[in-house]
């Protein structure tokens, strides 16, 4: 990278905390305590039927069609629904899984290490996230990501989520930044890097290669100076190395 970068902007969950892993572990230990297998419901069949509502629901909620309540009932609602699951409250169910996950500490291979790296060479590390404040600063806690990190920016704190323009306003304002010298890191193309890039910062995408949309590929060469790709997290070592 042949610009110089002072303040460095990192989505959490799927780019440093490893939320497919942490939540299943979080949803195995929710169907176990609700004796799921006793009314022959596999994990596998539920965590699909689930992921599938929660992440549109999710979509709705960015899109302000559902609020909070809303969101943390009908994802296990609809799930219990498609499944046949009756005599259980889906909000008693989220209360448990959203108790149990942010506890679950794995992070995507190379977090740490990338951290006390840009650490030790001056960055100034802020996180950026949709979610709910309460999981998400547990999350941080218990995984022993927030000493690297000057301030966190959740999206229900700022009322506005990524990608809108919003929240990336509020953070460089608050983090004393310029656009010039801010950088985005996260693992989704259309939230995270068009939603940085459209704000005016230029981003990096960690590529999982699950999230690429036609909406993301259609704006890429209007981007190209803009934003790179990486396919794991330490590869940023040599791409933020001063120089």
């Amino acid at each position: 990278m042949k610009k110089k970068y002072t303040h460095i902007f990192f989505d959490l969950d799927n780019t440093l905390w490893d939320f497919e892993q942490n939540s299943q572990i979080a949803m195995q230990k929710t169907l176990s305590h609700f004796k799921l297998n006793e009314k022959g419901i596999g994990f596998e069949s539920f965590y699909d039927s689930y992921s599938i509502h929660n992440k549109k629901l999710w979509c709705e909620y960015r899109d302000g069609k559902v609020v909070k309540k809303e969101l943390k009932e009908l994802r296990f609602e609809q799930t219990f629904k498609e499944l046949g699951i009756t005599g259980i409250d889906p909000l008693e169910m989220n209360l448990f899984y959203l108790t149990e996950m942010p506890f679950q500490k794995k992070l995507v291979e190379g977090a740490v290490e990338l951290l006390d790296y840009l650490t030790s060479k001056g960055y100034q590390l802020f996180i950026i996230t949709n979610g709910f404040r309460e999981v998400q600063y547990k999350k941080l806690e218990a995984s022993g990501l927030k000493p690297f990190f000057t301030k966190v920016f959740i999206s229900e704190d700022v009322k506005a989520p990524k990608p809108s323009p919003e929240i990336f306003e509020y953070a460089i304002k608050s983090a004393n930044a310029r656009k010039k010298s801010s950088l985005m890191i996260g693992d989704d193309p259309d939230v995270d890097i068009l939603g940085a890039l459209n704000f005016g910062i230029d981003a990096v995408l960690v590529d999982s290669g699950k999230h690429h949309t036609g909406r993301f590929t259609a704006q890429m060469n209007f981007f190209k100076d803009k934003f790179y790709v990486v396919n794991s997290l330490l590869e940023l070592v040599s791409l933020l190395t001063p120089g």
